[in-house]
């Protein structure tokens, strides 16, 4: 089945990742527990008002499929937190 990160992912890969790089950012797994979903974006997504638009529309719902009883963190900035995990599309 996998931890709730593994799933977590294999989902933002296939579906947060394509369209956050379309617009010329980055996506950072920061934390990922039952409880608790920590995502950062960088790249034309650090400081862009559009990013609450973003966790509103594609990663709340992405979230919520895989642990929907988590609180979903959104940061911005042009470096992501230390130990976070790069999450891109697949190739």
């Amino acid at each position: 089945m996998g931890t709730v990160e593994e799933k977590l992912v294999a989902q933002c890969r296939d579906l947060v990742a394509p369209l956050v790089e379309a617009d010329g950012g980055h996506l950072y797994l920061v934390a990922a527990t039952q409880d608790l979903v920590h995502v950062h974006l960088t790249g034309t997504c650090a400081g862009c008002p559009g990013a609450q638009m973003t966790r509103e529309r594609l990663i709340e719902p992405v979230v919520a499929k895989v642990a929907p009883k988590a609180v979903v963190k959104v940061t911005t900035g042009f470096s992501p937190p230390e130990g976070a995990k790069r999450v891109e599309r697949p190739a």
